[in-house]
């Protein structure tokens, strides 16, 4: 469906929270750490520079996890791709996760804003390749022939990906919603913001508010696998589509 004037321009962000639901950890566990790790450990420039053994192990064991049969797409990544082929190009899907359950669950278009886990990046040409095996300091990249692959992951430090994409459409929103997200990442946790200047009626899906819940307009409480459904359902039915 093309983009039409008469149906709301949405915005969706997704986090750790959706991700958690099908059996993925979240970014951070309580005791700060990130899966046993320090994040300046195996998330920054400096850290993969200083070990890239460490980071290379971290992420392959990550993507190991991803595949296993048993992580599936839950009914909040389902109730999104619903949505997204009911409203065409009037749903923009940003996600904070690096996983593909978004696309497993049906989604066709995702702007993974801190890269991709199945995927793999020269730090040369900066040419990313889809990547679903372990790979290391001896894997030779295929566009150079040269040991230059790093993980296809927007580290701290580093810029975001789809920046500008993703401001122009937040200024054209009507409706932005946050879900499984914390507000503690930025600049993520300033799209609320950039949205409510713009017009659009926002709100915030999580099972416990966010560091950013005062500037939302509304708050959906409870898994993302339930409250989501339910959002996805009521819109699609206030628009018959």
């Amino acid at each position: 469906m093309p983009a039409n004037q008469s149906l709301p321009n949405i915005v969706i962000l997704t986090g750790a929270g959706i991700s958690a639901e099908s059996g993925l950890k979240t970014f951070r566990d309580n005791d700060g750490l990130w899966e046993n790790h320090r994040v300046e450990e195996v998330a920054t420039p400096e850290a993969f520079e200083q070990n890239p053994g460490l980071v290379y192990r971290f992420y392959n064991a990550r993507r190991a996890q991803l595949q296993q049969a048993d992580i599936k797409p839950n009914a909040a990544h389902l109730a999104l791709a619903r949505l997204e082929k009911a409203l065409g190009n009037n749903v923009m899907l940003v996600t904070q996760n690096v996983d593909d359950l978004h696309e497993r669950g049906g989604s066709e278009t995702v702007y993974h804003m801190h890269g991709q886990l199945l995927s793999a990046r020269c730090a040369i040409t900066q040419e990313t390749f889809e990547w679903r095996d372990s790979f290391d300091h001896t894997t030779k990249c295929p566009c150079c022939n040269r040991v230059t692959l790093r993980p296809d992951i927007v580290w701290f430090g580093e810029m975001p990906m789809f920046m500008e994409e993703i401001y122009n459409r937040l200024a054209q929103a009507d409706i932005f919603i946050a879900i499984g997200t914390s507000g503690n990442v930025y600049p993520a946790a300033g799209f609320v913001q950039i949205a409510k200047e713009s017009g659009a009626h926002t709100i915030e899906a999580n099972l416990e508010p966010g560091a950013t819940n005062a500037l939302f307009d509304e708050s959906l409480t409870g898994p993302a696998s339930s409250v989501v459904p339910q959002w996805v359902d009521n819109l699609i039915s206030m628009y018959a589509l």
